[in-house]
C-alpha cells in the first residue's frame, strides 16, 4: 500500500482591510509579518518543509475588517497555541497584520474561515 501524500502546507497572512495606505506599504506589512514568523519558527519541521518547496509555496492572504478583528484573531490563535506573529508598524505602533507559520490547512482553517480573501 502506498503511503499517503503529505498534506500541502499553507502560510496564512491576515492584513487589515481598513488601512488606507499605499498598496506598496500594505504589501510590505504582509512581507514583514510573514518573514518574522518564519524567522521565529525557522526550526519547526513545517517551516523547513515549506521553505524547501520554493516555487510551490502556498500563501493565502486574508482581510481582517479592522484592528479589533485582528486583535481578536491574535487572542484566538494564542488560546489554541497556533504559532503566529503580529506585525506592529513602528514608530506609529499600529497593528497591521498577522502571519501564521506554515501549517497543514486542516490544522488552522477553523480559526480563519470567517475572513475573506484580500481584494
Amino acid at each position: 500500500m502506498a503511503a499517503a501524500a503529505p498534506q500541502q502546507l499553507v502560510q496564512y497572512v491576515v492584513l487589515r482591510g481598513d488601512l488606507r495606505w499605499p498598496r506598496g506599504a500594505l504589501v510590505a506589512q504582509a512581507c514583514h509579518a510573514a518573514l518574522a514568523v518564519l524567522h521565529a519558527h525557522y526550526a519547526h519541521p513545517d517551516s523547513a518543509a515549506y521553505l524547501a518547496e520554493r516555487g510551490r509555496m502556498r500563501t493565502v492572504v486574508l482581510e481582517a475588517p479592522d484592528e479589533g478583528a485582528l486583535m481578536t484573531l491574535a487572542e484566538t490563535l494564542k488560546e489554541h497555541s497556533v504559532d503566529h506573529e503580529m506585525w506592529i508598524e513602528q514608530p506609529e505602533n499600529i497593528a497591521t497584520c498577522i502571519a501564521l507559520r506554515p501549517y497543514p490547512k486542516d490544522q488552522v482553517h477553523q480559526y480563519l474561515k470567517k475572513f475573506k480573501l484580500l481584494k
